[in-house]
């Protein structure tokens, strides 16, 4: 007996997010799906018998950068150096946040140079995400971070649920 997924789902705050057109959000939302093809493909990648092999290891290390830069809790409760954390912590605007996913892009562009491999999708998921947040920028729209994840603070949290599944 589990406890289903759904319940945990921040799903109204989803709908409203793409209901309101803030395009932070939807950078944000790519920026999650960033991490997944960042870490599949770096790892697809590394079984390449060629120098493409460095893109797919910088490829993992991006899908870690952009967890914290999309995840700030994991700030609080990762031990890291402070020197990281103030980078990370730059990245709190659309214009910064665009900068960052462009230079993010420009590297794995780059690996078509050595040979054409999945890296391509990864380049092309974080230039949505650059592009995303450029747009959100330039039309002045505030910076949002919605989680999708509910809080365990909130009325609907599954409580009882998460009680027997402990027990």
């Amino acid at each position: 007996m589990g406890v289903a997924l759904q319940e945990f789902l921040n799903i109204n705050g989803i709908v409203r997010g793409l209901k309101s057109f803030n395009f932070s959000l939807y950078g944000q939302w790519f920026g999650y799906i960033n991490i997944l093809l960042c870490v599949a493909l770096g790892i697809a990648n590394l079984f390449h018998v060629n120098p493409v092999i460095a893109f797919g290891i910088v490829s993992i290390i991006q899908s870690f950068i952009i967890l914290f830069v999309e995840v700030p809790f994991l700030l609080k409760i990762c031990p890291l150096s402070d020197n990281f954390i103030a980078f990370i912590k730059h990245f709190q605007t659309n214009g910064f946040r665009c900068i960052f996913y462009i230079a993010m892009a420009t590297v794995q562009w780059c690996s078509i140079i050595l040979k054409a491999t999945s890296l391509i999708v990864v380049a092309i998921g974080l230039t949505i995400s650059a592009i995303s947040y450029a747009v959100a920028y330039f039309k002045n729209q505030e910076f949002q971070n919605v989680s999708i994840i509910k809080n365990p603070t909130d009325d609907d949290f599954p409580r009882e649920a998460v009680v027997r599944e402990m027990l």
